[in-house]
């Protein structure tokens, strides 16, 4: 496996990167929290896109995988920051966003921002705004309190070990919430959800789906399909999704 490249940011950041070369729109990944660019979907579908000559990237946020800087110090807007970077100078025109789980929120902002960019998006288990409706609404009165108190507080996880959730990372993300302002993703999207996940509710996926306005945009739910969507049926969905979105372009 060829080793990562590494991108100096204007923030001081230094992420690392996989970029293939291909025609567009360019297909890139956007992972999830605490995820990172070795990711079964991430390689997957670099290799799916290689094999059809479609340029493709993935990179890890700050603080995550072999990007500079800890997972504690960061938030999402940094990781915004992060996105906008890595796509300004590694890819060019048009591009297809595959965003998974944060990675979802994430190319939510970024579409809010660059919406010109973008000709089509695919989630997989978005979670917008999940600092707030998540984490936040989910706190005990002690947790709140600790996290006031003291600047961060331990969560467990289903999938990987504990989270150390910071009182930045939950008050940033008030500053990035998408769900309670109009939504505009003037573009094709295809989102995919797994009815087993225990991360990111179909609930969060129909409000997704309710709350922006797009001229095309669908959802499909995966009975039993759980947050990691990364075995062999999943994988193929997500390329169909791709390729959905192709063929309407």
């Amino acid at each position: 496996m060829s080793a990562a490249e590494y991108l100096e940011t204007l923030h001081g950041r230094r992420l690392a990167y996989h970029r293939s070369d291909g025609q567009g729109p360019w297909v890139v990944f956007l992972g999830g929290l605490k995820s990172d660019m070795e990711g079964t979907k991430a390689v997957h579908l670099e290799a799916w896109c290689k094999a059809s000559g479609r340029g493709f990237l993935r990179f890890d946020y700050s603080g995550h995988g072999e990007s500079s800087g800890t997972f504690e110090e960061g938030s999402i807007g940094d990781w915004a920051e992060d996105t906008a970077a890595a796509l300004a100078a590694l890819t060019n025109g048009k591009l297809i966003v595959v965003g998974s789980s944060m990675g979802g929120w994430q190319a939510l902002l970024f579409a809010r921002t660059h919406p010109e960019r973008i000709a089509g998006m695919v989630t997989i288990a978005a979670a917008p705004d999940f600092t707030e409706d998540g984490y936040w609404a989910s706190f005990t009165d002690d947790q709140k309190s600790a996290l006031k108190r003291d600047g961060r507080i331990e969560m467990p996880s289903d999938y990987m070990e504990p989270y150390i959730i910071t009182r930045r990372l939950i008050e940033d993300g008030r500053e990035n919430l998408v769900l309670r302002a109009p939504l505009a993703l003037p573009f094709p999207v295809r989102c995919l959800q797994g009815t087993a996940d225990t991360a990111v509710t179909t609930q969060t996926a129909v409000r997704l789906l309710d709350h922006a306005t797009s001229p095309d945009m669908r959802l499909t739910l995966v009975k039993d399909a759980d947050h990691r969507f990364s075995d062999g049926p999943c994988l193929g969905l997500i390329e169909n999704a791709i390729t959905d979105i192709l063929e309407v372009l």
